[in-house]
């Protein structure tokens, strides 16, 4: 009897064990990132903030997409061709590539989607993106009777997508990371239209699938079965927490209820530095921070002296020392350094001493017709952040010490600042960040131009400009090529339509259970290339 105790006693441990290895087998692996602003919009074709674009790069897959260090690599195209003149690319789809309903992703879904892109029905802000492909812009800004049918792109069969550019266009693959350039279901679309986004209703080709979206509360996307490479997708569910206020953030993160933040608290950094240096990633990041006038409003419009006055009178040094505190570049032109195929330049405002630059704001101050007689009075737009508020005050302080200028100061939920940035509904200065969507200058010089849209933040008009970028675009010779947007660049630092202030750095806190996470300067990290080891 004691030695069949001592048996069923063992099998019992043995079972209990085995029940154990088998449940955390089966145990759900979950994600919790900490994901910015509410999302504006998951339709692709119709967002334009970063938090969405991460949430949308895990639902949604290009012909291209980012691997776990930022760069392209095969996505929904397994393989594709250029022709030797540059102009016609021929992309293979993957014959195993399927919706998450599990009907196939053809060329037609690309056809259907590129053409949904530009459709001025649409109305996209990034429309643009896809002004190389032939008839593209035409079609965009209603030109010549264009029709969408005459958009350069082809499906010449379910597997093969052709599109002809207007020119050799060297960031033309890199562009295809990009959500606006993902396809979404023809036949979802024909039944659902723009309620397609909705859960129940999207019906995604990434590697994962829309379960919940809930507002100010989280987004849930759960792992797609039907994605091509789901036998590699280690993360079950991801759950996309808006974080506007990161300090709050930060202690969701230290509680262990998120794995990553979005954000960091800059006056924070220098501890967090010491106290969890493993955790804090604090990485060069491929955009810049500034503020855009209206110039659309008097006296910003037509007074270029009063702009350089700012302009000159922000210590950036100080501002990154002490506010910013995350080894951010100070910034007196727009392009980050760096960019691929651009020589960049050094405006004359880089090489003077922020004494030399204080003096002469203070010649230009007056020169615009301001001073103690006539004070300046403005006020600062931005979206709620105690980073971008930071930012804000700190700026004020200088301009208010240099020249006397009194500044207010005017938060905005996300989505109710980027209907007052887009439609210039702000009374003088609008923050704003940019974040290169490929590497190339000309995602940022062409922010500036008249034919970009609403993306063109402070109304910058200058037809010198917009010929320059125009021709840059036409441009085979990549050296001439660059030449041509430096002038460009050169240009619009002279007229100052917005003031550079500095180059980003990204700044996250991430779990140690995190695994495969690496740093980039396009800071993507798709779930699709994580695990979490709890």
């Amino acid at each position: 009897m004691h030695s069949f105790t001592k048996i069923l006693a063992r099998g019992l441990l043995a079972a209990a064990l085995l029940g154990s290895v088998s449940s955390a087998a089966l145990a759900e692996m979950v994600l919790n990132r900490g994901n910015g602003s509410e999302p504006e919009t998951l339709d692709v074709h119709k967002s334009s903030g970063v938090p969405e674009s991460f949430i949308q790069m895990d639902l949604f897959e290009g012909l291209l997409m980012a691997d776990a260090k930022g760069e392209p690599v095969p996505g929904q195209a397994e393989s594709y061709t250029v022709s030797d003149d540059g102009l016609t690319y021929t992309f293979k789809l993957r014959q195993s590539a399927k919706w998450s309903d599990g009907t196939p992703v053809t060329a037609d879904d690309w056809v259907f989607s590129m053409r949904r892109l530009i459709d001025p029905k649409t109305a996209s802000d990034y429309g643009y993106f896809l002004d190389q492909v032939v008839n593209a812009r035409d079609i965009r800004e209603g030109k010549d009777g264009k029709k969408l049918e005459d958009m350069g792109v082809k499906a010449i069969d379910d597997h093969t997508l052709e599109v002809k550019l207007v020119a050799p266009t060297p960031y033309f693959l890199s562009s295809l990371l990009h959500h606006s350039t993902h396809p979404i279901s023809k036949a979802n679309y024909e039944k659902f239209g723009d309620e397609f986004v909705k859960p129940g209703n999207m019906v995604s080709n990434g590697a994962y699938m829309l379960a919940e979206a809930v507002p100010q509360g989280y987004v849930k996307v759960v792992k797609n079965p039907n994605y091509w490479d789901a036998a590699n997708v280690k993360i079950d569910t991801v759950m996309f927490y808006p974080t506007e206020d990161i300090d709050a953030e930060l202690q969701r993160f230290k509680a262990g209820e998120l794995d990553m933040t979005y954000e960091l608290p800059s006056q924070q950094i220098p501890t967090l530095r010491k106290e969890i240096p493993d955790q804090i990633h604090i990485t060069p990041y491929f955009g810049t921070y500034f503020y855009a006038f209206n110039l659309t409003k008097e006296p910003w419009k037509s007074n270029a002296d009063l702009r350089r006055a700012l302009y000159l009178a922000i210590d950036r040094d100080t501002l990154i020392k002490h506010v910013t505190q995350a080894d951010q570049l100070p910034a007196y032109s727009f392009v980050p350094p760096g960019t691929d195929n651009y020589p960049g330049f050094e405006p004359d405002a880089a090489k003077m001493t922020q004494a030399e630059r204080d003096a002469q704001a203070k010649e230009l101050f007056v020169k615009a017709g301001y001073g103690p007689d006539k004070p300046l009075k403005l006020e600062i737009t931005y979206n709620t952040s105690e980073n971008h508020k930071k930012v804000a005050v700190a700026i004020a302080a200088m301009w208010k010490k240099t020249l006397g200028v009194d500044v207010a100061l005017q938060n905005q939920e996300w989505g109710t600042f980027q209907e007052t940035r887009d439609k210039k509904q702000f009374p003088d200065i609008a923050r704003h960040g940019w974040i290169g969507d490929y590497n190339d200058a000309n995602n940022f010089l062409e922010l500036e131009t008249q034919y970009i849209g609403e993306q063109n933040t402070s109304d910058y008009n200058n037809p010198k400009f917009d010929e320059l970028m125009k021709k840059a675009g036409l441009e085979t010779d990549l050296a001439k090529r660059g030449e041509l947007m430096v002038e460009g660049e050169k240009m619009m630092i002279q007229d100052l339509p917005i003031i550079p202030i500095y180059f980003y750095t990204t700044k996250h806190a991430v779990s140690p259970a995190v695994k495969g996470w690496q740093d980039n300067v396009q800071d993507y990290h798709l779930s699709r290339w994580l695990s979490v080891e709890r």
